[in-house]
């Protein structure tokens, strides 16, 4: 009896002695320019040889580069490898989301045209100067609702043990330092009818800016400029960094009342402005606001098909109507490639509210950009699956998005987010101050 006790406490100090060794492996950041990239991604890449090597990504535009006139597309002239359809899925199945699947088996004209792998996320270089001074020191606030001990840094966790880190990884991801642009919104119906919604918004890191105030990571202005019986509301939100310290501070101008209200409603599940029901405050780039109500799982690493460098999908020569079909967007002008992600499952904690009871996010592991998410009802069932456009917006630079679809799959109605084909560049790196996201600022936007 002694002896199997012995025995038992000699197998779970080895079990335990090689937890702690995996975990101080995976926390070593020294590799963090070295194996891993500067951002935490796997330098190498895979066995296979369908997914390359990372080496620097796309920092520079190409010669002839012009905004106004659009992204140039250095992929342009390749070739699809193949298309993934209804027919064909299970081949592949290892390398989709439920949420892709779904779309497929739904909708038969959904299909997913999968090219070559390009690894082209890149940064400004003291984006990876912090990231790397300043790892191992950031630690999360209590209960993960926040961060502490950030200086500098947009990627608080390069080396993730839990899954709430790989989501404030993305939510504090560097979008070029600030940007400015309009962009248009269509909430699409089943009969494949659409009312534009045209919005004009700057967003500024505090990381990047000279007079941030203490616990913001980020302050945002939203104009919204169609359709007309909405024109002329603006909305301002100034997000904390420690949210257990300090909740979301939002405020609302009504130009019908033209004054400022506070609107602590802007967060969490309530409806977002301009969605016709179809997305929440939180949805908005793919998930934002305090992660407080989830308990976030890391499920770890897969090899996926996701929508990756949508040069196609910027073209100024696009107009709307070319991009929005009648149950799903141009599927044609979609392209996806074969990438490494992050899972991270979000479960509904016990007592809390939200319209969503999950939440599976797959987050490209070079830029912590969520790229899909699959969202489910109260009763467990596959509700909203999410792609999003991902892009190497070169000139900034920086790794964003070309737009964001929300398919409703109990509505059988989309929304189609962010799309600038029709409007001017997207201005990144302005250098804005406090006083630019005052109340006063918010009044004098609004007038």
């Amino acid at each position: 009896m002694i002896q199997t006790s012995l025995r038992r406490l000699a197998l779970a100090t080895v079990v335990a002695s090689a937890c702690t060794t995996v975990f101080a492996q995976s926390a070593d950041y020294s590799k963090l320019g070295t194996t891993l990239t500067p951002m935490g991604a796997e330098k190498a890449g895979n066995a296979a040889g369908t997914i390359p090597a990372w080496d620097g990504g796309l920092s520079k535009p190409p010669a002839g580069f012009d905004a106004n006139k659009g992204y140039l597309d250095p992929f342009a002239n390749e070739k699809p490898l193949f298309t993934v359809t209804a027919a064909n899925m299970e081949q592949y199945k290892d390398k989709l989301a439920p949420g892709q699947m779904e779309l497929m088996k739904r909708f038969p004209t959904f299909k997913m045209v999968v090219y070559p792998s390009h690894r082209t996320a890149a940064y400004r270089a003291d984006i990876y100067k912090y990231a790397k001074e300043e790892a191992g020191s950031i630690k999360l606030a209590e209960g993960g609702n926040g961060i502490l001990n950030l200086k500098k840094s947009n990627v608080p966790f390069p080396i993730p043990t839990e899954g709430v880190q790989v989501i404030w990884n993305h939510i504090m991801r560097d979008l070029g330092g600030s940007i400015h642009r309009i962009s248009a919104d269509f909430p699409v119906q089943t009969n494949g009818s659409y009312t534009l919604g045209k919005r004009e918004e700057t967003i500024a890191f505090a990381s990047y800016m000279n007079d941030p105030e203490p616990n913001r990571i980020f302050y945002y202005m939203n104009k919204t400029l169609a359709p007309a019986n909405a024109a002329g509301e603006v909305a301002l939100v100034h997000e904390p960094l420690n949210q257990v310290q300090e909740p979301r501070l939002a405020w609302q101008y009504n130009p019908g009342q033209r004054r400022v209200i506070r609107a602590p409603e802007l967060a969490y599940d309530s409806p977002g402005i301009g969605a016709d029901g179809l997305r929440t405050n939180d949805d908005f780039n793919a998930f934002n606001g305090a992660p407080d109500r989830y308990n976030w799982k890391l499920i770890g690493k897969k090899e996926m098909f996701i929508a990756y460098n949508n040069y196609k999908l910027t073209s100024k020569d696009l107009k709307y109507s070319q991009i929005l079909g009648q149950s799903h967007v141009n599927q044609d002008l979609v392209r996806y490639e074969p990438h490494r992600v992050w899972v991270v499952e979000g479960t509904l904690k016990p007592g809390a509210r939200h319209i969503y009871s999950k939440r599976v996010f797959y987050i490209d592991e070079d830029s912590w950009t969520i790229l899909h998410g699959d969202q489910y009802d109260s009763r467990g069932g596959l509700w909203r699956v999410r792609e999003v456009f991902g892009v190497q917006l070169y000139n900034a630079p920086t790794f964003a998005q070309a737009g964001e679809v929300i398919y409703d799959l109990q509505a059988r109605r989309y929304l189609v987010n962010a799309l600038t084909n029709e409007e001017k560049p997207v201005e990144f790196g302005t250098k804005y101050s406090v006083a630019d996201f005052s109340t006063a600022a918010l009044r004098r936007v609004g007038r």
